[in-house]
């Protein structure tokens, strides 16, 4: 049973009393991670990816790091979004394209690789995912680190409990992070969604075919964390 889309009118019940809760406390879940991101990093990395960049606060934090990033993004809002909030950072290049075309020039120019880092944060259950992982991987340098955060559907009754658990605890977060009630939400962009199609076992069994010794843990906010390292 998926908690977020059940017709069961007791859970509904619920979920519309947690929605309220959510709303006047909201927490972004994705710029949650980017302490984790930043703590991956490898050490002495100069230069990163990220994957699906959206409005570009994970560039921002990267860059901020010290390291020269890539953005990228198919849809041409959340790019423009990017590079407008990115614009006074010089160590950093946002481009409207999909991961193919963007490997397709970098590995031309890099066969070996061309990044210390590659970050996604719910972008890559928007991807095939298999022909994704290889083309992420061939873009890492040796020793650079494949860093995820990624979205899941339930399957199992392990993955039921985690998700009951993260909607109980989904208010409670947001009361710590953002304790002020909010009273008339401002909109952003328009952010691209799309459903996970795999579970947090699924995921775990497909990646690591082809990227042996990930590290896959589930996570707070509905999330999973991926992390590999290329072998040096």
């Amino acid at each position: 049973m998926d908690v977020r889309t059940t017709p069961n009118p007791l859970v509904r019940a619920a979920g519309r009393l947690l929605h309220r809760l959510n709303s006047r406390h909201p927490w972004d879940h994705n710029a949650h991670f980017h302490r984790w991101i930043l703590r991956s990093l490898p050490v002495g990395a100069t230069r990163a990816l990220d994957v699906g960049c959206g409005r570009g606060e994970l560039v921002r934090a990267l860059a901020g790091a010290g390291l020269a990033v890539d953005g990228i993004d198919p849809d041409q809002e959340m790019a423009y979004v990017a590079a407008q909030r990115c614009r006074d950072l010089p160590a950093v290049a946002i481009r409207r394209r999909t991961l193919d075309e963007h490997a397709d020039e970098m590995l031309a120019r890099h066969p070996e690789g061309a990044y210390d880092a590659i970050t996604l944060i719910a972008s890559l259950h928007h991807l095939e995912l298999e022909p994704a992982i290889s083309r992420l991987r061939a873009l890492l340098r040796p020793g650079g680190s494949l860093l995820v955060v990624t979205l899941t559907v339930p399957r199992t009754a392990a993955d039921t409990l985690w998700d009951i658990g993260n909607a109980l605890t989904n208010p409670l977060i947001g009361l710590v992070k953002h304790p002020r009630p909010v009273r008339d939400p401002v909109p952003g962009p328009r952010i691209p969604l799309r459903d996970p199609a795999w579970s947090h076992g699924e995921l775990r069994e497909r990646v690591r075919s082809v990227l042996p010794g990930t590290e896959l843990r589930r996570r707070e906010g509905f999330r999973s964390t991926l992390r590999w390292r290329k072998p040096a």
